[in-house]
């Protein structure tokens, strides 16, 4: 399972913006994940409840997945179409797209408390 990977450098980068801003607790972390990626929501969401049960800086932080639907750009008529993991054939003329989005992994935003 893949994801317990990505969860796990997720919490890694995020604790360190937790100590960088000096950070006593993460209320809420936002993801930005492409369907391209094959991460299972479900799987991300149960590998971040493992991880958080151990950590103090992310325990009851709520975990926001974003799924991002795929989308090529044909470059032979200039046609952006959006389709699913396995079709990504231009509508318009049948040509094989480049990929656009759908293989994002990004953490979008971090909610954090700080100490005064």
């Amino acid at each position: 399972m893949h994801e317990m990977g990505i969860i796990s450098g997720v919490v890694g980068s995020v604790e360190q913006v937790a100590r960088n801003y000096k950070a006593s607790h993460i209320s809420k972390i936002t993801l930005r994940v492409g369907e391209m990626t094959e991460a299972i929501e479900d799987a991300l969401q149960f590998a971040f409840e493992v991880c958080s049960q151990e950590n103090d800086l992310i325990s009851d932080c709520a975990l926001e997945v974003i799924m991002v639907s795929p989308k090529s750009h044909c470059v032979l008529c200039d046609t952006y179409f959006e389709h699913d993991r396995f079709h990504m054939l231009c509508p318009t003329c049948g040509m094989p797209g480049t990929l656009v989005q759908g293989k994002e992994l990004d953490i979008a935003s971090i909610d954090i408390d700080v100490e005064e």
